[in-house]
């Protein structure tokens, strides 16, 4: 019985919990949103490091209001509940990883971003190391030859969480500077590709 509430609670209740309190943070923020060499153009890859979903995904949202967008998200049990969150986002969760699923869903991405769709992938997710550039967003950016969307803020007051990817929780009523920058890396090689994605991300994050 207790195995049984504690998985009603992970997959149900907690989801919905950290989906409220994202938009009330959401909304006690005080926003601005930056657009740096954005290009002109209907669909993109998307990307924001692991430790800034909280505010990256929904900046996403708003600058992306109505585009059929999707995510990838990890097979273990957080990426359920990360799935349940963007769902409520109206983000489609793609279920897979680098490090299981990863072939699948790469498939299934690449299938998506040929009907139009848009991609969320967090670059160093979803078990790190901690800012680093996987294969995967480079391989569909190239095969495509689509732009790469970042999206990346900065806090003036926040909390960073002792995890892994030290998550960024901006603290409600700070200023928050939400960076959206575009690049093309269909051009470079792989190793030129991954060295410019991180460069750019990097540019606007909290370290």
């Amino acid at each position: 019985m207790k195995d049984k509430l504690e998985i009603l609670f992970s997959l149900y209740i907690a989801p919905l919990i950290i989906y409220i309190f994202m938009r009330i943070l959401w909304f006690t923020l005080r926003k601005e949103i930056h657009f740096i060499d954005i290009v002109d153009d209907s669909q993109f890859v998307c990307a924001c490091w692991h430790s800034e979903l909280l505010i990256s995904t929904q900046a996403y949202r708003k600058v992306h209001p109505q585009h059929k967008a999707n995510a990838m998200v990890s097979q273990h049990t957080d990426g359920e509940v990360v799935a349940r969150i963007m769902n409520f986002m109206k983000i489609k969760p793609l279920k897979g990883s680098s490090s299981k699923g990863g072939v699948k869903v790469l498939l299934q991405a690449l299938d998506v971003l040929k009907h139009g769709e848009e991609v969320l992938i967090t670059p160093d997710g979803p078990r790190g190391p901690r800012h680093t550039i996987n294969d995967g967003i480079i391989s569909l950016a190239q095969k495509l030859k689509l732009p790469i969307l970042t999206m990346n803020f900065s806090a003036s007051s926040y909390w960073q969480l002792r995890s892994w990817d030290k998550f960024v929780i901006p603290k409600p009523f700070s200023k928050v500077d939400i960076y959206a920058q575009t690049i093309r890396v269909d051009k470079l090689t792989n190793a030129e590709a991954k060295e410019l994605l991180k460069k750019t991300m990097l540019r606007y994050t909290i370290i």
